[in-house]
C-alpha cells in the first residue's frame, strides 16, 4: 500500500489543484528521505504523471519531482500529526502525510532515474495499450516464479501489489502458488483480463482504504474498492463464490489470501 489504484487516484485528485502553481517554499526536517526538494522552489508544476507506484511531478525548467508513497504516504490538504513535508504553492499548501516514514521524495532532471533503478526496469502499465495479451503470455511462459511473486516484481505489470494481485488471481481462479510457466494460454488470458478488470474498478472507486486507515485521498475521503475485496484481508471468512473459508499463506515472503477450492 499504496498500489497503482491509490497512486493513480492521488494523481488525478492533485492535478487540478496544483497545475500551473508556482512552488514558494518546501519545509521538512529529513534530508535523507526528501532529497534536493528545495530545487523545486520557484518552479511551476506543469503536470503529474505516474509510473507504477511512483508519482512524477513535472516542474518548469526541466526538473521532475519523483514521489514514492511507501507503505503509508499520501498527500493531504490539511496538516496531520504525521505531516513530514509541506509544499507551499501559490494559493495552496500541500502536506505529505506518512506515519511510518517509508515514503521518499527526490528532485531530478526530467527522466534521469539513475538514483531510482526500479523506475528504469518497470514493466508496462497494465491499463495502457502497451500492456498486450501477447507480451503478458510471453512473460508468464518465461518465468519459473509463482504467479503471486511474478505479479509483485513489477516487470510483468507495473504498480501491482499485494491487494490487487490477490484479487486478480481470485477472479482468474488461479492459485497464487502455481508456477507462471505452467499456465495454459487460456489461463493466462483469464489472468490478463482479471488484472485489468480489478485495477480499472479500483481506480474508478478511488482505491482501497484498509482498517488502518493509512490511505486516504488528498481531501481525506476513503477509497471504496475495499467493499469489493473477495479474498484480501478476509482470512477465515467465507469465499463469496463457494462459501469455503479464505486462507492466508506466504509467497516470496509476502502474505497471500486465496480460496483453496476456487483457485486451482
Amino acid at each position: 500500500m499504496p498500489e497503482l489504484p491509490e497512486v493513480e487516484t492521488t494523481r488525478g485528485r492533485l492535478l487540478p489543484l496544483v497545475l500551473g502553481r508556482r512552488v514558494l517554499a518546501v519545509r521538512h526536517q529529513d534530508p535523507g528521505r526528501y532529497r534536493r526538494v528545495e530545487e523545486a522552489v520557484g518552479r511551476r508544476v506543469e503536470g503529474i504523471g505516474r509510473r507504477g507506484k511512483f508519482l512524477l511531478f513535472a516542474l518548469s525548467g526541466g526538473l521532475e519531482m519523483v514521489v514514492h508513497l511507501g507503505m503509508t504516504g499520501g498527500f493531504r490538504l490539511e496538516p496531520t500529526p504525521h505531516t513530514r513535508l509541506t509544499w507551499e504553492l501559490e494559493g495552496l499548501r500541500l502536506h505529505f502525510h506518512d506515519p511510518r516514514r517509508f515514503g521518499r521524495i527526490l528532485v531530478v532532471r526530467e527522466g534521469d532515474y539513475r538514483e531510482i533503478p526500479l523506475l528504469n526496469r518497470l514493466g508496462p502499465e497494465p491499463l495502457s495499450e502497451a500492456f498486450t495479451l501477447t507480451g503478458f503470455l510471453q512473460g508468464l511462459a518465461q518465468s519459473p516464479k509463482p504467479l503471486k511473486a511474478l505479479l509483485l516484481d513489477q516487470t510483468l505489470a507495473a504498480g501491482v501489489g499485494n491487494i490487487y494481485a490477490d484479487e486478480a488471481l481470485f477472479r482468474a481462479r488461479l492459485s497464487p502458488f502455481r508456477r507462471a510457466s505452467s499456465l495454459s494460454a487460456a489461463e493466462g488470458e483469464r489472468l490478463y483480463r482479471a488484472l485489468r478488470e480489478v485495477l480499472a474498478e479500483a481506480v474508478a472507486l478511488g482505491g482501497s482504504t484498509l482498517s488502518d486507515q493509512s490511505y486516504r485521498q488528498p481531501d481525506g475521503l476513503p477509497g471504496g474498492f475495499q467493499e469489493r475485496h473477495a479474498v484480501y484481508g478476509r482470512e477465515g471468512l467465507p469465499c463469496p463464490a463457494c462459501g469455503g473459508p479464505i486462507r492466508r499463506g506466504m509467497v516470496g515472503g509476502r502474505s497471500t489470501h486465496f480460496c483453496p477450492r476456487c483457485q486451482a
